[in-house]
């Protein structure tokens, strides 16, 4: 990767209120063009709102659609690759939690959430593939809330290539600094076994639908160390330059970089291994 700047939003997200998401996203994207990011990350679902019931499908739209233009053309005007969330529906009515990255050029991809809390499982679908995404000389995953709970998807990540990963939240209950101490029981975990950077943020309020949510914002550099975080609960920005020298300092390192000596195949056939032992 390269040394590149990016911007983290606290966002406030009410549900079904898709016009007034995407109009106080533009204010946000115009900070991080003024403070020089080149990317700029919103929380789980901040377009549509995130809720567990059944009103949700009435703000699900496809991709593309109208909610993935208007996208193309925030990061067309500022110049800036936007990754944000909302709830999709695809051709046959089947609905995901899902992540849009698009760039200036007009481009869209989509990230959809793969592990699914169990008060989501009766409304949405989980997904089936991991993608990872290259942009501004960098390769990235994508992570939902529930999927960061789950070391064996960064670690798949990783594989691919990701030096850095979006951890996007919607995640309510408690005050910012609970939140806080519940990510660092896994977030620094996941960038230090890995030893790639991870981006969090949060929505935060009332979202109109029964849940609220306590904001936090949070950048962890490859050895597991909170390098930018934002406590207050209240929407806001982290803009943070993220260094390629802290990257290489890591994985150049013998003793540092656990990832290539991982074993995989040492618990591939573990049952068998087991049997085989007992026969003999």
């Amino acid at each position: 990767m390269r040394d590149i700047r990016i911007a983290a939003v606290v966002f406030h997200s009410p549900v079904g209120r898709v016009a007034d998401n995407l109009s106080q996203m533009e204010r946000w994207i115009t900070r991080a063009k003024q403070e020089k990011a080149e990317i700029i990350c919103f929380p789980e679902m901040n377009i549509t709102g995130y809720s567990t019931r059944k009103r949700m499908t009435g703000s699900a739209e496809k991709v593309p659609g109208a909610i993935s233009e208007q996208l193309a053309r925030m990061a067309s005007r500022a110049d800036m690759i936007v990754l944000a969330g909302m709830a999709e529906k695809n051709e046959n009515g089947n609905m995901y939690a899902s992540h849009l990255v698009v760039k200036p050029d007009g481009s869209v991809k989509v990230y959809r959430k793969l592990y699914l809390a169990p008060p989501e499982q009766s409304l949405f679908m989980p997904a089936g593939e991991v993608p990872v995404f290259d942009a501004c000389g960098m390769r990235f995953g994508i992570q939902l809330c529930y999927d960061a709970h789950f070391p064996e998807l960064s670690t798949h990540m990783a594989e691919k290539g990701a030096e850095l990963i979006f951890m996007p939240h919607a995640s309510p209950r408690g005050t910012s600094d609970d939140k806080y101490r519940s990510w660092l029981r896994h977030l620094p975990a996941r960038a230090y076994d890995n030893s790639l950077f991870v981006i969090a943020c949060n929505q935060t309020g009332d979202n109109g639908a029964g849940l609220v949510f306590p904001g936090v914002g949070l950048v962890i550099d490859p050895s597991g160390n909170v390098m930018d975080r934002d406590l207050s609960g209240a929407e806001g920005i982290l803009v943070t330059d993220l260094k390629a020298k802290d990257l290489t300092r890591v994985r150049h390192h013998r003793m540092r970089y656990f990832f290539p000596n991982r074993r995989p195949g040492l618990y591939s056939n573990q049952e068998d291994r087991k049997i085989n032992h007992t026969q003999s």
